[in-house]
């Protein structure tokens, strides 16, 4: 059996999906406006943990993610620019151009962090005609009004708006997220917005110039684009149907873009959009979050910069509950990649060991780790009993592979590396080496503690010292 935790709910409950072994997720994809930064990636990377986990058990996955490549403005108040244009100016590219090269650096982040791909890439600006669809019915149904800058979904016409935030028993006050403007309640927002706006007045009252948009569409009877919540809703709905599984994001969509979709998406169906919803937590830096607004971000490049490969990134999340913050720190991140490489090496050494002679894993290790990577994805615990049962010669070399579909490490790949060797501990080897020779064994057994005190282990062999990381 498989326990994930329900933000809707906001309890752990036992999986059980609408259709037999076949799972409909819905994962949230980038905004393709800049690089993804490595607080982006831990929500991805948590999505396939789930997705992995799912196949473990013998699901069949049907997984979907789009990609915003418009409408998704600076401020979730519906104000502000476009990221999409925002990127086009920073640029001097077109917005079209931007998206297309932050879509592949995308894809190219997740190929390196082992992420498996979804079965559906959808981007927005390929289903405007489900968008603007979606924005008829709700209009039909009594759901929206128009202001001089768009179409607003008025969330007081649904008794339950907010339920995934939980913001009734918030006792928010209107205008206490944004300014209303010519919005009717605080929490309304964009499903299209209009393409005509102004650059500010100039103080002495000249006309202000009209600034056009690259990505506009006709509808509505006017040039204009979608607003970012109703993307999902169309996208989601059209590829998996609604209701669905699972519905996958960061913790930040909680309060404004996945409350708005579940709003939209209901009152146009009068049904739910997903059963199940999951939320990563942030990762932190200076135990603040991680964010390109606030200039602190650390891409997949920064780390391979400072000699750290992604999937030792990739280890670094595995190590901690994606429902807990995590503090990013590079001594943690360069300790995980020392972890990392001593499973390597542990996964060769299993290897050569089991060439001649299978061997098979202990049966109880194999229902702990099925136990525990299904109760709420616990990475963390998973990790510590791998850990255990190769120190105790528990597991095999094809458990371990097998343990890897889940964990997504990439131990079948590996070939085995000379470990480097410092000159200093070179110096001891040939001593040792020496001291063995001449049978002085008190003394060979000494340098191998100072071997081993300087981060290596070092194994005596019929083809001479064997060294490797400890």
């Amino acid at each position: 059996m498989i326990y994930l935790y329900n933000t809707l709910t906001r309890k752990k409950e036992e999986f059980k999906p609408l259709k037999n072994k076949t799972v409909g997720l819905y994962t949230c994809g980038p905004t393709v406006y800049n690089y993804a930064h490595i607080g982006n990636l831990r929500t991805y990377v948590f999505e396939d943990i789930l997705k992995r986990v799912l196949a473990y058990n013998g699901y069949k996955v049907n997984h979907v993610m789009n990609i915003t490549d418009v409408g998704h403005l600076t401020s979730d108040a519906d104000d502000g620019e476009d990221k999409m244009e925002k990127g086009a100016k920073r640029e001097g590219k077109s917005a079209w151009e931007i998206a297309e090269f932050y879509t592949q650096a995308f894809k190219e982040n997740i190929k390196d962090l082992h992420i498996l791909e979804p079965n559906t890439w959808c981007k927005a600006t390929d289903h405007i005609k489900e968008q603007i669809d979606l924005v008829q019915t709700l209009t039909e149904k009594g759901f929206t009004y128009e202001t001089s800058d768009g179409i607003y979904f008025d969330t007081t016409k649904l008794k339950d708006y907010g339920k995934l935030a939980n913001l009734k028993n918030q006792e928010l006050k209107a205008g206490a997220r944004v300014d209303l403007g010519e919005k009717r309640n605080a929490h309304d927002f964009a499903l299209w917005k209009w393409s005509e706006r102004h650059s500010e007045r100039h103080p002495e009252g000249f006309q202000p110039k009209k600034e056009k948009r690259q990505m506009e569409w006709d509808a509505f009877g006017k040039k204009g684009f979608p607003g970012w919540h109703i993307e999902c809703s169309a996208m989601s709905t059209k590829y998996l149907g609604q209701p669905f599984d699972i519905h996958c994001g960061g913790i930040d969509h909680v309060p404004v873009h996945h409350t708005n979709e579940i709003a939209q998406s209901e009152a146009a169906y009068d049904k739910p959009l997903a059963n199940i919803w999951m939320h990563g937590e942030f990762l932190l830096i200076d135990e603040g979050k991680m964010a390109k607004s606030e200039g602190n971000f650390v891409t997949l490049d920064t780390l391979r910069e400072k000699g750290i490969s992604p999937l030792a990134y990739r280890y670094f999340l595995l190590q901690a509950h994606y429902r807990k913050q995590l503090n990013f720190s590079w001594k943690a991140l360069e300790a995980a990649a020392v972890a990392l490489k001593r499973l390597q090496q542990k996964t060769v050494e299993l290897r050569e060991k089991e060439k001649n002679k299978k061997i098979h894993g202990d049966k109880e290790i194999k229902q702990k780790f099925v136990e525990k990577i299904s109760d709420e994805l616990d990475t963390p615990s998973t990790l510590a009993l791998v850990w255990d049962g190769l120190k105790n010669n528990e597991i095999s070399y094809e458990m371990l592979l097998d343990f890897d579909t889940v964990l997504g490490l990439g131990l079948g790949e590996i070939k085995e590396e000379s470990v480097e060797i410092p000159s200093e501990v070179q110096k001891l080897l040939d001593a040792r080496q020496k001291t063995r020779q001449e049978k002085n064994w008190k003394e060979s057994d000494r340098l191998r503690d100072e071997i081993f005190k300087s981060g290596f282990n070092v194994e005596d062999t019929s083809e001479g010292q064997k060294i490797t990381l400890k």
